[in-house]
């Protein structure tokens, strides 16, 4: 039995990249009228859906999966610090 993720497996998670990639710019774009800051709904709508890219990246094209716990734990956690500094940014710049 192989560890490295199968073709079905890749072209699954790329199609999942790419449907998500296109949720994050329509969501983005909702309200392109007003060139204001993103609505609290559409900033955590983009920054859920990249988590999920970045989990979805680490477990199949990095093959995490395969990984030890302490690896995985590593990576998903410096993922979820970047995605609350990001996130902390966003909230610092709505409301002052």
């Amino acid at each position: 039995m192989t560890t490295l993720p199968g073709t079905r497996r890749l072209l699954t998670t790329w199609a999942l990249l790419m449907a998500l990639t296109v949720l994050s710019m329509v969501s983005a774009r909702l309200d392109a009228d007003d060139w204001q800051a993103l609505p609290l709904w559409s900033a955590g709508l983009v920054i859920a859906a990249t988590g999920f890219k970045a989990q979805r990246l680490l477990m199949v094209y990095l093959n995490l999966r395969a990984a030890t716990p302490a690896w995985k734990g590593a990576f998903v956690g410096l993922v979820l610090l970047t995605l609350t500094l990001i996130a902390g940014g966003y909230l610092a710049a709505r409301l002052s």
